[in-house]
């Protein structure tokens, strides 16, 4: 074990000294690997980020949650031509499903209100805002953090009260620093109560933030946009109880949807149901997919890299044969001169790959500071993949000139160093 220790000493003083007595020649050698590794943990980071950000955005619906509505999250077999004709959900087909579906946890009924709104409050505006028209509900499906006062009850939802939960930005445009709750603002044209401030969520690239929402009953927003198909998005959001069979479940609710609007045997749905589980499937696989073909491109830079390594090992051992000769004939065995080399590679691949994870990092905390809340991550597994590729790199990269090297007469070797 201590002669081991002693030649990978030895290797890593060789490795240093060709740092620095052939500097432009190592650093053109090892320029390759450390391009192949930064390209390499660079895209693994920036997808481990972005499915960092989805997820987080996701988060705050339970991956059981099931939305109905005319519309597929994904890809779909139905001719465009025919999804089109699809009718909205109602709110009536909302209160059929509380009553009537089992196994149900929450159920809310939900409207996508087009192009935001204009809050106001006295001479304050604060446009643009994104609105969340539902029922009281939907605050058991959601994990909603409130900072201040609550979410609406089901009077409020029913009778469409005026009242409206801000989020924190929205909040923080039309009140400063002070505290909203009781306040009277006007939406859509009309008076609304603030019952309710979100805490600060912060932004996400992918799905937008609650900050900038606001919430008001459903009831409250159909007085105001109808029900006229196109003007709004009205969806029914479901959670099923805990333990249940979620295939059973989406069926059953088919089967009770099918039955309220008449569809016959053998008559396809005029209505999606889609499942968060299969659009976390969906973005996993996306993310895969990214994964590969950066992978795929990356390699073709590490592949120069490992040439390098491998160029500058000839070079090495070219100009060590002397003293390869001398080790061989004092009784140094062919793989004591084999594992020198291959420690020298791999040491030299680590140091390529260890200014490559450098770079990302520093490229990382760049990035996070100009995408806002957006942030890049490089994760311990990623620094790990990238040590553990470099020096896999310089193993392969080194073992045709080590096996040269163990291989040479030692009587040759001296000759030809002379």
């Amino acid at each position: 074990m201590l002669i081991y220790l002693r030649v990978l000493k030895e290797s890593f003083n060789f490795a240093i000294s060709a740092l620095k007595n052939n500097r432009l020649r190592t650093f053109l050698s090892l320029l390759g690997v450390t391009i192949g590794i930064f390209s390499i943990i660079a895209v693994l980071a920036a997808v481990d980020s972005l499915k960092k950000d989805i997820t987080g955005s996701l988060s705050a619906l339970d991956n059981s949650t099931i939305i109905v509505m005319r519309f597929n999250f994904g890809p779909s077999d139905i001719p465009r031509w025919k999804r089109e004709q699809f009718p909205d959900v109602t709110y009536e087909e909302y209160q059929y499903l509380k009553k009537s579906l089992p196994n149900l946890e929450a159920i809310s009924f939900a409207l996508g209100v087009p192009g935001g709104a204009a809050l106001k409050y006295q001479d304050v505006t604060s446009a643009g805002v994104d609105i969340g028209a539902v029922t009281h509900e939907y605050y058991d499906i959601e994990a909603f953090e409130l900072e201040e006062g609550r979410f609406f009850n089901e009077p409020e939802a029913v009778s469409g009260a005026g009242v409206v939960v801000l989020g924190h930005e929205v909040a923080k445009n039309l009140f400063g620093d002070s505290n909203g709750v009781g306040r009277e603002i006007r939406i859509f044209g009309k008076r609304a109560t603030v019952i309710g401030v979100m805490k600060k969520q912060g932004q996400s690239l992918f799905t937008g933030s609650r900050d900038g929402q606001a919430f008001v009953p459903a009831n409250f927003a159909r007085r105001v946009y109808g029900t006229t198909k196109g003007t709004v998005f009205p969806q029914i959001v479901l959670k099923p109880e805990d333990g249940v069979d979620n295939d059973e479940f989406v069926a059953m609710l088919e089967q009770q949807l099918r039955n309220m609007r008449g569809i016959k045997p053998g008559e396809i749905n005029n209505f999606f149901v889609n499942q968060l589980q299969g659009f976390a499937d969906f973005i996993d696989n996306i993310t895969g997919q990214l994964n590969i073909i950066g992978l795929v491109i990356s390699g073709f830079s590490l592949l120069v890299g490992g040439f390098g390594i491998a160029n500058i090992m000839f070079v090495s051992v070219k100009e060590r044969t002397n003293l390869i000769g001398i080790q061989k004939s004092l009784g140094a065995k062919n793989k004591f001169i084999l594992s020198q080399f291959l420690f020298e590679a791999i040491i030299l691949s680590v140091i390529g790959g260890m200014v490559g994870l450098f770079i990302v990092w520093l490229v990382s905390i760049v990035a996070s500071q100009f995408t806002g809340d957006f942030e890049f991550v490089l994760s311990p597994l990623n620094i790990l993949i990238g040590t553990a590729v470099s020096a896999l790199i310089g193993l392969i990269s080194g073992i045709i000139p080590a096996i040269s090297a163990s291989k040479l007469d030692p009587v040759e070797a001296i000759r030809t160093g002379m």
